[in-house]
């Protein structure tokens, strides 16, 4: 987004969304642009709010479960290869 955009979405004025850049608050452009990252501000507001972002979701594999529970190493996913 431009920095008139960002500076909206944080509720400032493009001079005061600037000063939040040079206090580190927010960060800066994407390098090589003049555009800013909403996911990235949003980021550093929660970090500097306190919020702690949530855990990257993992994926639940049942077979890795299955395995782990009877002792045998950790399974590759790529599956053995089919007999003939």
């Amino acid at each position: 987004m431009a920095k008139a955009q960002a500076a909206a979405y944080c509720g400032l004025t493009p001079s005061g969304f600037s000063a939040w850049v040079k206090a580190g608050i927010v960060p800066g452009p994407i390098p090589g642009t003049q555009r800013y990252d909403r996911k990235a501000i949003d980021a550093a507001l929660d970090r500097h709010s306190g919020i702690v972002a949530p855990a990257e979701p993992t994926s639940y594999d049942p077979l890795e479960e299955w395995l782990k529970e009877r002792g045998h190493p950790a399974h590759s996913g790529a599956g053995r290869p089919l007999r003939r």
